[in-house]
């Protein structure tokens, strides 16, 4: 654990008078649909410094679960796609230490300052790669970024390893540089 987080943990009940499991329960009895709205009831309601609730609110989350096993839940049955999301890693691990692999439970979101791409296993038999281009119009296989919203640009069809070639690269690199 982050000696930072440790320390944080170990002054909470000094600092918001309640442990981090009394924390948790009582945000286990609260709905909320935005992280945000969880901090702002510890802030006001409570009285704790953003800092604290944000980490509280953060820690609640925490299933247990490891990011290996997010990855392996999204492709299981869907096995034959780990060669292509192996090889995104791969590409984007190269551009340099600033990139951050973030598993979620539905996608994997690459980092550098600002989240670049997204990583969906859609089907069976697809990967949809998400990519944060401002300045490139859709175009061929480069199309809008259709069931990804607001948090891409574009999504590129990935049904082969091969799929992920020098045009792909390319536009990684774009969205990478684009994310600082």
């Amino acid at each position: 654990m982050d000696p930072v987080l440790k320390t944080m943990i170990e002054n909470m009940p000094e600092k918001t008078g309640k442990s981090l499991e009394e924390w948790k329960k009582i945000l286990s009895g609260k709905s909320f649909s935005k992280h945000s709205e969880a901090v702002n009831f510890l802030k006001q309601q409570h009285g704790v410094t953003h800092g604290f609730a944000n980490t509280i609110v953060t820690l609640s989350k925490d299933t247990g679960t490891s990011e290996e096993d997010l990855v392996k839940s999204q492709y299981n049955g869907k096995e034959s796609l780990i060669p292509i999301y192996e090889k995104i890693l791969e590409v984007v691990q190269a551009f340099g230490p600033g990139v951050q692999v973030v598993p979620k439970k539905t996608t994997v979101s690459l980092v550098r300052k600002k989240q670049f791409a997204l990583i969906k296993p859609a089907t069976k038999t697809r990967i949809d790669l998400g990519l944060k281009l401002r300045e490139k119009a859709p175009e061929g296989r480069l199309e809008d970024s259709g069931p990804f919203g607001t948090m891409c640009t574009h999504r590129v069809r990935l049904e082969d390893v091969e799929d992920v070639d020098q045009e792909l690269q390319n536009w990684l690199v774009a969205a990478y540089e684009e994310a600082q």
